[in-house]
């Protein structure tokens, strides 16, 4: 069974947009590349039509997993909830450092630890699912386990 695809409604915008951008521009200029290298003659010694060609196949590569991820996408409804769930925004201090950490679970397809999206199969989203504001919940890191504080869950 295939896997499945959970996005944000953001996250379903920006793989659009990307679409569209791989599509509309991207894909003629490759294409214009391509044939710009295949008239340069000999195919066989050619390493911009090698080139052109590479690039050819990422980016069909790209637009075919793109129209994929949204054809079998599942949103993720923002939702107001006592515990945290998928698409739940939460404030967490980590107790070893007192550090405040804001993070919003997501699938793994959207995750992005750059902009606080965690993906709700990492570890520090499996110790916090389901628990609500005030818990305190011990994470089974890589490295070395450590415990976090739920402060606020939106």
């Amino acid at each position: 069974m295939a896997k499945e695809i959970l996005l944000t409604h953001q996250g379903i915008e920006e793989a659009k947009i990307e679409l569209k951008y791989l599509l509309d521009e991207v894909r003629p200029k490759v294409i214009e590349e391509l044939v710009e290298a295949r008239n340069q003659g000999d195919l066989s010694e050619n390493a911009d039509y090698d080139a052109a060609r590479k690039r050819q196949a990422e980016v069909e590569a790209r637009i075919k997993e793109l129209e994929n991820m949204i054809d079998k996408a599942i949103i993720i409804e923002d939702v107001e909830t006592d515990n945290v769930q998928l698409g739940s925004k939460v404030e967490l201090q980590m107790l070893n450092t007192k550090e405040k950490l804001g993070v919003k679970i997501v699938g793994s397809t959207e995750a992005d630890p750059f902009k606080g999206y965690i993906s709700n199969e990492s570890p520090i989203a499996k110790a916090i699912w389901n628990k609500k504001v005030g818990d305190i919940v011990d994470v089974k890191s890589v490295d070395k386990p450590y415990s976090v504080k739920i402060l606020d869950i939106k």
